[in-house]
């Protein structure tokens, strides 16, 4: 048998990568793991945990305001940018040293520098010229900011990856996208004060879910006072004393401080050597990977959002662990990519599993939709007028729900044991002899009796 430096090495300390060199160490291996910026990855850096704190942030103005239904009588609050950014970078830093002990502990070997693949079985660290031999390589780099729009005076933009260290909180932020980054950020922006415009290419917000979930967060959002501007881009950004102006394609112009394009993310493959080490890469520059996560090249595997499948965090952590289970563990292991609960944490918060009402109508020809929108209890006292929107999808020759959509208060937190009964196949009757919990907004899901559609 060849000798190797080491069994695997991995290239990206982020959830997946970490979880794929934890559970190899533990099986024995003898594992390495290069990270070039911060241990953690998108989600613990500048990703899903920061912004989740800053969405936190910015709903406590709802409270307050609500306060007064109930009979508080609450001073006028002030808010303080440079408090809440210096208490997320602590909490960030927390992490990420436990994230490191994590991967001492198992006994994987963390390089703090740059790697990149050589061939099939050797990685190079630039800063230092070692070459490094591996039995098997993981790529788990994750994705980057998409690169900006091509129009005029796009260096004058920032990325989501800079929204996180402005120095202030702008008065007015002007934010590129229709996806679930730039909805958050609006979200998160609008809370905490600034006069938010959101421009997007498209008809309608959030493309691939489904239309109602999509017209009652634009409702929702203009309500709200944030700005929509629909079928238009940015034509050009000009720098002005104090301000930037920007013109859109309908040659309308607006001033703004501060530009945010949040149109998405892409594989973080380039400069890491793999189309010159012979590994396969689709047009969007992801991985190309099989049902065990392997490349085109045996030795060189993929996971998480590299490999463009479901880019999400639990994602690339069940598909590292089932990477090690299959490779160290003796232990073959598929990953389910199907039937997956996610949320966008935009105010108000959307939860959704299962296919789409669009898409169901295409698979099942006796679909069944039962929908309820409705305030909340809590709103009768309160005065808010923004409505919760409900919505099951059910096969009508079998009775299995299909789909489950909401719009509202802790919709990610409904929708993650919504998916439990889905992925259990549940049925519309399953719900309807489940017991209200009363009174919440959840028991809306088992008392929809009449189908709308």
């Amino acid at each position: 048998m060849p000798q190797f430096d080491v069994d695997l090495f991995v290239i990206g300390a982020g959830s997946g990568g970490v979880r794929a060199a934890r559970v190899a160490a533990q099986y024995g291996a003898r594992v390495k793991v290069a990270e070039e910026f911060r241990v953690g990855g998108t989600c613990v850096i500048r990703g899903c945990v920061p912004k989740k704190l800053l969405v936190y942030a910015s709903r406590f103005a709802d409270e307050f305001e609500d306060a007064a239904g109930f009979g508080w009588q609450v001073p006028s609050p002030r808010f303080d940018w440079k408090t809440l950014i210096a208490r997320k970078d602590s909490e960030i830093a927390r992490l990420e040293g436990i994230y490191r002990a994590n991967l001492e502990r198992a006994g994987a070997e963390l390089v703090e520098a740059r790697a990149v693949v050589e061939g099939p079985n050797t990685v190079v660290l630039p800063a230092t010229g070692e070459r490094i031999t591996a039995r098997h390589v993981l790529i788990a780099t994750g994705g980057k900011p998409a690169d900006q729009p091509h129009f005029i005076g796009r260096e004058h933009a920032i990325s989501s990856n800079e929204v996180f260290h402005l120095k202030s909180l702008p008065e007015r932020i002007t934010i590129i996208g229709g996806g679930y980054i730039a909805l958050e950020f609006a979200g998160v922006f609008a809370g905490l004060g600034s006069k938010v415009t959101l421009v997007h290419r498209g008809p309608h917000l959030l493309r691939g879910f489904d239309d109602d979930v999509r017209l009652s967060l634009e409702t929702a959002y203009r309500d709200r006072g944030i700005e929509i501007l629909l079928e238009r881009t940015v034509a050009r950004v000009d720098k002005a004393p104090g301000q930037l102006r920007v013109t859109m394609s309908d040659g309308s112009m607006h001033d703004t401080d501060v530009l945010l394009s949040a149109a998405g993310r892409v594989p973080y493959t380039q400069g890491l050597g793999l189309a010159a080490s012979g590994v396969a890469l689709n047009e969007k520059g992801a991985v190309i990977v099989d049902e065990f996560s392997r490349t085109n090249v045996p030795s060189i595997f993929a996971v998480g959002d590299v490999t463009d499948r479901v880019n999400l965090t639990p994602m690339a952590i069940r598909e590292g662990q089932a990477f090690a289970d299959t490779v160290f563990g003796e232990r073959t292991t598929r990953v389910d990519h199907k039937q997956i609960p996610t949320a966008v944490f935009s105010t108000p918060e959307i939860g959704v599993v299962g296919l789409t009402e669009s898409e169901a109508r295409a698979v099942y020809s006796g679909l069944q939709v039962y929908k309820a929108t409705f305030r909340p209890l809590k709103a009768t006292l309160s005065g808010r007028q923004e409505k919760v929107l409900m919505k099951l999808l059910v096969d009508g020759a079998t009775d299995k729900i299909v789909g489950a959509h909401m719009v509202g208060d802790h919709a990610g937190e409904q929708v993650q044991l919504l998916g439990v009964a889905l992925s259990m196949g549940a049925t519309k009757a399953d719900f309807d002899r489940t017991l209200a919990v009363h009174p919440t907004a959840a028991e809306e899901w088992v008392t929809m009796r009449t189908p709308v559609a």
